[in-house]
């Protein structure tokens, strides 16, 4: 089982939403979060030239058994080269082992929670 994290723009949620939905996930977490990396961003505010310290992005969390791994990176890429024009800043995913899991409702755990 892992645990996969994508930071993706937010004009990406869409596209990235529905090619996950196409690839068979629909189970995802969605967080509006902020942050910076190489993007650099110049915005004017009352005539004064403003490089703002973090920009508005979306987290994306979504949790898949093993098999579904590269399915759910490959829509998530899919999902945003759709819309990118190729500038920086385009996202990162992260994939982080999930140690256990549970559902609450009905206690299941490992694979049959996911």
């Amino acid at each position: 089982m892992k645990l996969i994290i994508a930071i993706i723009r937010e004009n990406q949620l869409e596209e990235v939403r529905e090619s996950l939905i196409d690839a068979g996930i629909s189970r995802i977490t969605v967080n509006h979060v902020s942050g910076h990396g190489r993007t650099v961003s110049e915005e004017i505010y009352r005539g004064q030239k403003v490089i703002p310290n973090l920009l508005n992005n979306i987290r994306l969390e979504i949790a898949v058994n093993d098999d579904f791994v590269q399915t759910t990176i490959d829509a998530i890429s899919n999902g945003t080269t759709s819309n990118s024009d190729g500038t920086i800043g385009s996202g990162k995913i992260f994939i982080l082992p999930i140690e256990e899991t549970i559902r609450l409702r009905t206690g299941e755990k490992g694979k049959d929670a996911i």
